[in-house]
């Protein structure tokens, strides 16, 4: 189907003039504010927090920062076990391989962990795959030797 316009078709010169002014060879004014108006943009250096500034008199004042929660400390990390000390049985965990899913599988071997503080874990297995249910999925599978 034809373009049908009211605007003819442009040429294509590319050696005509650079600027609707016909102005060719010489590079754009830097700022082009008019006879005596000042521009919009201010000139003045930033100040980002920097020690070397002198303070502007314009600066609002800082707003209070509340203080930061503080973090519960980590556990302290059980013993590890002797070289002679067998593996008597494992417990297995495994997830989809998604955020939300991951964040409770932390939480469900944390759980068990603090549940039973008689395990000292010997050795772990963690294995990534694809488990078919009702669709095939990546999942994570840890397995925890203790």
């Amino acid at each position: 189907m034809d373009n049908v316009s009211s605007n003819p078709p442009r040429s294509d010169d590319r050696n005509g003039p650079a600027s609707s002014e016909g102005r060719t060879g010489e590079p754009a004014p830097m700022t082009d504010t008019g006879a005596g108006t000042p521009p919009n943009v201010s000139r003045a250096p930033l100040n980002l927090g920097g020690a070397t500034g002198a303070p502007t008199a314009a600066a609002a004042p800082k707003a209070a920062v509340p203080p930061r929660p503080v973090p519960p400390k980590p556990a302290p990390p059980r013993p590890a076990a002797a070289a002679g000390d067998r593996i008597t049985a494992c417990k297995t965990f495994f997830t989809k391989l998604h955020p939300g899913a991951i964040h409770f599988l932390d939480e469900q071997i944390a759980k068990w962990l603090r549940e039973n503080p008689q395990i000292v874990i010997k050795h772990t297995n963690v294995i990534q795959g694809e488990i078919t249910e009702k669709k095939t999925e990546p999942n994570i599978l840890i397995i925890v030797w203790y």
